[in-house]
């Protein structure tokens, strides 16, 4: 190979990690990797150290579920797993699960190199659409670019032969650059089952993986592979026995068959369909398997089935051979399968020892070799890289934009928020003017109840600027006279006016006609001319039958000392200073 060929080799072989890298989902905090083998719920705990992620607790913990049917029911099973999760008291809320072989159907498909991940996306949903057993419209679909479809061109060039030109076959080879996409389907029920489940119990799903890829994520964690060797793993379940292949860092085969453990004795593995296609669906075109004889053990059963499936991976071009094998499991049927797989098999085979590997803690680690599945899904979420496959968060093709609609759509929505704009600001006008409208009526409304009161201080305001105008002093006279007059037990003044050129009315009530006559001299020996006196008797209820008008005129040379006359002093029954109590005598009176 040359070094140009080389160089494009190494290049195709990083596009796989380049696309997971585009769309990974990688998560910091604590996570749970939960496995719901059966009716066992394996839990892993994985915490964040630096750079290194691991694994602080490894349990089990049964489902208790009332009968075999509770187990397709997602509500059930959810309270089951927070039932479990409760007696094992873990808190934490973020949790990665696994979904099992016999839900996925697997494609290998040949793609033309891209770097547009969404555009690669969409290429494999069109392709894969022709071959799926289910509608594409009920599948949730996603992939991962395996490894690099170098033409044979390329690896042994031979122009002399071919006749063409160097730089010709060069610029052919690179148009014609292909990947193998290894592509992943699912039912979308069998997606809402897992996220129905964990809504049940009260868990945040924050990925949702693939069981044998979990398994290869983990064999990777433990440095089995070597360079571009092959490894296969056996891995024993209640349910299910899965074999897969991996291969420079990635999935190239699996299997899964369903192989009934009863006692020593077995049932044939069983050809359970899903959505129209055989269980026994490679992860790339094989040869068909040929039917095996009824087996006399679950280690010869599986040992049958292990054979098979190494033999259907031998019919994949381009082949990597596989240099070791492992098992893993927690049925107790592991070492008597190695066992036997070492006697028919050219390879050697052993158990997984995951404990020594990873460096599990104690004694938490016997239960590893049965929760591989939860440690590779906790692990791949928590790697840079994340999960190859992520049914939760598929890798989408890109969306087909109408770009003459998407322009109509902008230019309506510009309308409509220009239109939207103006409303709103006519709108905040029209409320600040109806705001001052309502305060003007309620100002209105309340000079209005004022209005009597106005009309009395401008009466009065008009009387003092007559008063200022004639320069009189009509205040010095009041309060003169206020000192002056007797007692309010003896009299009362009813009205007072004082009009222009110094003349003062005022109306009077007194008890007797003798207070009234010296009044008279009072006032005369205040200094104020006085018109003589018209005493009228009347009937008052308070006593105070004697009325009469006073009219004077104070002299232009009368002198008024304020400060040489004192008031006499009012009553303690007054009321004429309170205006609610002098109301409500309604009889008039001092």
């Amino acid at each position: 190979m040359s070094e140009r060929a080389s160089m494009k080799q190494s290049h195709w072989r990083e596009l796989g990690q380049n696309v997971r890298k585009k769309l990974r989902r990688r998560h910091q905090g604590p996570i749970l990797g939960l496995d719901l083998d059966g009716s066992l719920l394996r839990i892993v705990q994985l915490v964040k150290r630096g750079n290194r992620s691991v694994a602080m607790r490894l349990a089990v913990e049964p489902l208790n579920f009332a009968n075999e049917a509770d187990r397709s029911d997602a509500a059930l099973v959810g309270k089951a797993i927070a039932a479990a999760l409760d007696r094992l008291r873990v808190k934490c809320k973020a949790v990665v699960m696994g979904i099992p072989r016999a839900s996925v159907v697997l494609r290998s498909l040949s793609m033309p190199e891209v770097k547009d991940v969404r555009e690669l996306a969409s290429m494999v949903h069109f392709q894969i659409s022709k071959d799926l057993p289910i509608r594409l419209e009920d599948a949730v679909i996603d992939f991962h670019v395996r490894r690099a479809l170098v033409p044979t061109a390329m690896l042994e060039p031979n122009v002399k032969a071919s006749g063409v030109p160097a730089d010709s076959k060069t610029e052919t080879t690179e148009a014609s650059l292909r990947v193998e996409v290894l592509v992943a389907a699912v039912k979308r029920d069998v997606v809402e089952f897992f996220k129905q489940a964990a809504e049940q119990a009260g868990l945040e799903l924050v990925a949702l993986g693939w069981l044998s890829d979990a398994n290869a994520r983990l064999l990777e964690a433990c440095r089995v592979t070597e360079g571009s060797e092959g490894v296969a793993l056996v891995s024993l379940r209640p349910d299910e026995t899965g074999i897969d292949v991996i291969a420079q860092q990635s999935l190239v085969f699996s299997r899964g068959v369903a192989i009934k453990q009863v006692s020593d004795n077995i049932a044939p593995p069983s050809e359970q369909s899903l959505a129209g296609g055989k269980r026994e669906d490679t992860a790339s075109a094989a040869a068909e398997v040929p039917p095996s004889p009824m087996p006399a053990s679950f280690a010869e059963a599986v040992t049958i089935e292990v054979v098979r499936s190494l033999h259907s991976y031998g019919g994949i071009k381009p082949h990597i051979p596989v240099a070791k094998l492992f098992v893993t499991g927690c049925t107790g049927h592991e070492r008597v399968v190695a066992e036997a797989l070492n006697g028919r098999l050219n390879i050697p085979c052993s158990l997984l020892d995951l404990a020594g590997r990873l460096e599990l803690p104690e004694p938490e680690s016997l239960h590893a070799p049965g929760s591989i599945s939860a440690l590779g899904l906790a692990f791949g979420v928590s790697d840079s890289n994340g999960l190859a496959f992520d049914f939760l968060h598929p890798r989408r093709p890109a969306v087909q934009r109408n770009k003459r609609r998407i322009k109509l759509l902008a230019a309506a929505a510009l309308v409509a928020a220009t239109l939207f704009a103006l409303l709103s600001a006519r709108a905040r006008l029209v409320n600040q003017r109806l705001q001052i409208h309502r305060q003007a009526q309620v100002e209105l409304a309340d000079a209005e109840k004022k209005r009597p009161i106005y009309r009395q201080m401008r009466q009065q305001a008009a009387t003092i600027d007559e008063w200022a105008k004639e320069g009189q002093d009509s205040l010095e006279h009041y309060a003169y006279l206020s000192a002056i007059l007797p007692r309010s037990e003896e009299i009362y003044v009813t009205s007072l006016s004082i009009g222009g050129q110094g003349s003062i009315r005022f109306s009077v009530q007194a008890r007797s006609g003798e207070i009234l006559a010296k009044l008279d001299k009072q006032l005369r020996a205040a200094g104020y001319e006085v018109k003589p006196l018209a005493i009228t008797p009347g009937d008052d209820k308070f006593g105070y039958d004697f009325r009469s008008t006073v009219e004077l005129t104070a002299p232009e040379k009368m002198k008024m000392d304020l400060a040489k006359v004192r008031a006499p002093q009012r009553p303690a029954d007054d009321v004429s200073s309170d205006p609610a109590k002098k109301a409500q005598r309604k009889g008039g009176g001092p």
